[in-house]
């Protein structure tokens, strides 16, 4: 186990060149399930979560042909169904949520698939029923194993298309659900289906793979079963949640900051979302500039009510980014009801934000109040611990700006959606040594 030790109080200069989006990768990789053919992938995070995906397909019996750092041809096209049996697989996969991508592919093209109970941060309940709903739908049958913790789903014949409306717009969900679609019989027609820009681009390789999707970018799509998909080639989008963090991170740490090749038409609402919180930044071609400034204020609502952020399905802001924000405004002008709605323990990392001198009102598992403290009080250093991805990060935002020095612990949660995250920011002058435990 490794832990953190950050210096405070260190501004930031230069360029950042956002990573591979984590949570596209994990659907795209999946994908290369549905064809014996061969499917590149490029601009692939070096992070663990991702890795840890490939490892299990190459186990499986993929072909892992590593062409770049960032760049992979997979070709799944002599697979060993024997080892998704074995103890290996259903522990690797039980450390990894992304892992429940891979039953959509294997459904539709080999019939069946088994899974355990996916891992991955603790922010409470993740459920998984809209996957396994999705394809008893589509005529699968689905079994689960109390005992063991394993989903078991299976068709006999192949599966058939059909209407269905999703109880939630689960961005999982609909791409398992879609990628499971592409070779069912018939039209799938799925209403109140996510739309987000990874789904979109997921959406998109399948159709240059074979597949008949319309409506991509709605929350209406049809897909028209096909017999077989071919191989093909996909870029990753930049990763919006690191291009929101670094946003976060220049304007708490007052700096200026350059974020090159950010997908700008891809990010939503986060750009203007830290433009309410007070942030001055500049969009110059694919590119945000974050100036620097030495104190933010955050806007309110027209009667002057305190402004609330809150996550939305898309094209509402991602529940990814709210950690981020919650701490920025801790030293803004102004105060911020954050609204966080879909996880209900994802707040609770504020306590270690108030052991560094934050003013914070946690309201509920959903609402927390912050009082920003206008940079008349620094946060200052502790040791703490990272309780998941979004909110490990967000903790070393709040380190990088404390005065004095913090210590992270449990920051295996950062390596799974950060790449080299300690390396690249401490090449523009942050102070950020790993140590093992």
């Amino acid at each position: 186990m490794h832990y953190f030790e950050v210096e405070g109080g260190h501004q930031l200069h230069g360029e950042l060149t956002p990573q591979g989006a984590k949570n596209e990768a994990l659907q795209i990789i999946s994908a290369v399930l549905l064809t014996p053919e061969a499917v590149t992938i490029s601009n692939i995070p070096d992070i663990r979560d991702v890795n840890r995906l490939i490892l299990i397909l190459e186990k499986m019996g993929v072909k892992v042909n590593r062409l770049a750092p960032d760049t992979v041809r997979f070709q799944a096209d002599d697979l060993n169904m024997d080892y998704l049996h074995t103890p290996e697989f259903l522990q690797l996969a039980s450390t990894l949520r992304g892992s429940i991508m891979l039953v959509g592919p294997l459904l539709t093209r080999f019939g069946w698939a088994v899974i355990s109970r996916p891992g991955g941060d603790k922010i409470g309940r993740r459920r998984l029923d809209t996957h396994f709903w999705g394809m008893q739908q589509l005529g699968a049958s689905f079994e689960y194993d109390a005992d063991n913790g394993l989903f078991n789903v299976k068709r006999d014949g192949r599966l058939k298309g059909k209407y269905m409306l999703l109880d939630e717009a689960s961005v999982t969900g609909t791409a398992n659900i879609v990628m499971a679609a592409t070779m069912a019989e018939g039209t799938t027609t799925i209403y109140n289906a996510a739309c987000e820009p990874y789904l979109q681009q997921l959406c998109a390789m399948l159709n240059r793979m074979g597949a008949k999707i319309e409506g991509v970018g709605s929350n209406l799509l049809r897909i028209t079963g096909v017999e077989a998909l071919g191989g093909t080639e996909h870029r990753l989008l930049a990763d919006m949640i690191e291009v929101g963090s670094f946003i976060g991170m220049a304007a708490m740490t007052q700096s200026e900051l350059t974020i090159k090749n950010v997908d700008i038409a891809q990010l939503g609402m986060i750009p203007e979302t830290f433009r309410r919180m007070g942030v001055k930044l500049e969009v110059k071609g694919d590119d945000i500039i974050v100036h620097q400034q030495d104190l933010c204020e955050i806007e309110t609502f027209l009667d002057g009510s305190i402004l609330t952020v809150s996550d939305h399905t898309w094209p509402g802001l991602t529940p990814d980014i709210l950690s981020v924000i919650l701490v920025l405004a801790t030293q803004c002008k102004g105060s911020v009801l954050i609204h966080q709605k879909m996880f209900e323990s994802r707040l609770f990392f504020v306590d270690k934000l108030i052991d560094m001198g934050a003013q914070i009102i946690l309201c509920d598992p959903h609402r927390a109040t912050v009082i920003g403290l206008e940079r008349k009080q620094p946060l200052r250093g502790i040791h703490m611990t990272s309780p998941d991805i979004r909110a490990g990060v967000s903790l070393l935002i709040a380190a990088m700006s404390a005065q004095g020095t913090s210590r992270i612990f449990n920051i295996d949660q950062i390596d799974r959606g950060y790449q080299h995250i300690e390396h690249r920011l401490n090449a523009i002058g942050a102070k950020i040594t790993r140590h093992k435990e």
